[in-house]
């Protein structure tokens, strides 16, 4: 399956960038991308971003999987293999390897706003193990290391709600973040996102690296198309092995059936990586083109209307109250205090249809200012909250 990956951050960065408001209701997306000449395959990318940026993580896998799902069937020798391997906790797996490496590299897809939420959950056990610095592909540049949270000048993807989270929990641990993104396509790219991932480390030596990235930017190996990858340039140039994740292949996709044979199997309810009987790790089929480990990640459950890897010991429910929304369809967006003056990036947004819709926000700790807005995108109510 082929993606332009390069074409795609191009065009999106080129629509996103100088948009007022990127969070939109539904109907507004549906009618965005019907009124696309674009093709079906673009429509779908396109669509997903939309909605993974305007907070709608199930619409995203679908849309996504209108034009690139797959069902994928699985042999009977197969079966029995993969029955034989053991699931063990992805996140103690990574911070455990993580001290003797230097330089990790893991993906996402740009749609599944749960990668950034794993992501995130890493940070303070790097940060522990002597990880001092975070690269972000979709960074404009290195500013929010003073502002200290991202705001909707700060990149593309880090629009959506998850990925300001990652920044703001890195940058409140401690993290400098860089950016590393390259102009051009292909080999071009990715020569030049390894060069200036390799720039930044001459000048700032003083930790340990985390390099977060999309899709096969992170694989090692020869590609097709690029013939070696970021993640393969950087090694060369700093003669160092990255520690290399994958989060992409063993995701969920918005039905049962599109999902891949193995997480069927594995049925797992955290993140997981899987190790033989002689506790070697599975990373995948393809041996020209793989990462060190990929991460099998659980099919969400939703609770209150709301995925459930979205609340962890930090995290938790805020019921809107009804009094506070006065029209419908309403479009809620909770912001950190004294972030949405200046375009920061809302902690969480739902979008309610009518007044049956669950109403709940999931947020951290601290104080929030809920912002609703009605049908034009104009603000028809603000008010304070302290999540305790």
């Amino acid at each position: 399956m082929k993606f332009s990956y390069s074409l795609a951050l191009l065009l999106l960065s080129i629509i996103g960038y100088g948009q007022e408001n990127p969070y939109w209701f539904t109907d507004d997306i549906k009618k965005k991308v019907a009124d696309s000449t674009q093709s079906q395959s673009w429509r779908s990318q396109m669509a997903a971003t939309y909605y993974s940026i305007s907070g709608q993580y199930k619409p995203a896998l679908e849309s996504w999987d209108e034009t690139f799902g797959r069902v994928k069937k699985l042999s009977t020798v197969d079966s029995l293999r993969f029955t034989k391997l053991i699931p063990v906790n992805a996140k103690d797996y990574i911070l455990d390897r993580a001290a003797s490496e230097q330089i990790i590299i893991i993906n996402e897809a740009h749609h599944n706003a749960s990668h950034r939420a794993f992501a995130s959950s890493l940070l303070q056990g790097l940060y522990d193990k002597g990880y001092r610095y975070l690269g972000l592909e979709t960074l404009a540049s290195d500013s929010l290391n003073i502002t200290k949270f991202a705001a909707l000048s700060s990149g593309y993807y880090s629009k959506e709600p998850e990925f300001g989270n990652f920044i703001y929990n890195a940058l409140k641990i401690g993290f400098k973040l860089f950016p590393y993104e390259a102009e051009g396509n292909n080999k071009e790219r990715e020569i030049g996102e390894a060069k200036n991932i390799f720039d930044f480390m001459q000048k700032n030596k003083d930790g340990k690296y985390l390099i977060y990235c999309g899709y096969q930017h992170a694989y090692e190996g020869i590609h097709k198309s690029w013939e070696k990858t970021m993640a393969g340039r950087l090694s060369d140039l700093t003669e160092i092995n990255p520690f290399t994740i994958d989060q992409t292949q063993f995701s969920e996709k918005s039905s049962l059936k599109f999902n891949d044979p193995l997480l069927r199997l594995v049925k797992n309810t955290v993140p997981v990586v899987l190790k033989d009987q002689n506790h070697g790790i599975y990373n995948g089929e393809d041996k020209e083109l793989y990462t060190d480990i990929k991460i099998i990640h659980p099919v969400t459950k939703y609770v209150e209307g709301r995925p459930n890897w979205m609340l962890n010991k930090n995290r938790k429910f805020y019921k809107i109250p009804a009094s506070k929304v006065s029209i419908y369809p309403a479009l809620v967006l909770a912001y950190r205090k004294g972030e949405f003056e200046k375009q920061g990036i809302p902690a969480d947004i739902i979008e309610l249809k009518t007044s049956n819709d669950s109403r709940f926000l999931i947020l951290d700790k601290g104080n929030y200012e809920i912002v609703i807005k009605d049908k034009e995108y104009k603000v028809i109510n603000r008010f304070e909250k302290k999540i305790k």
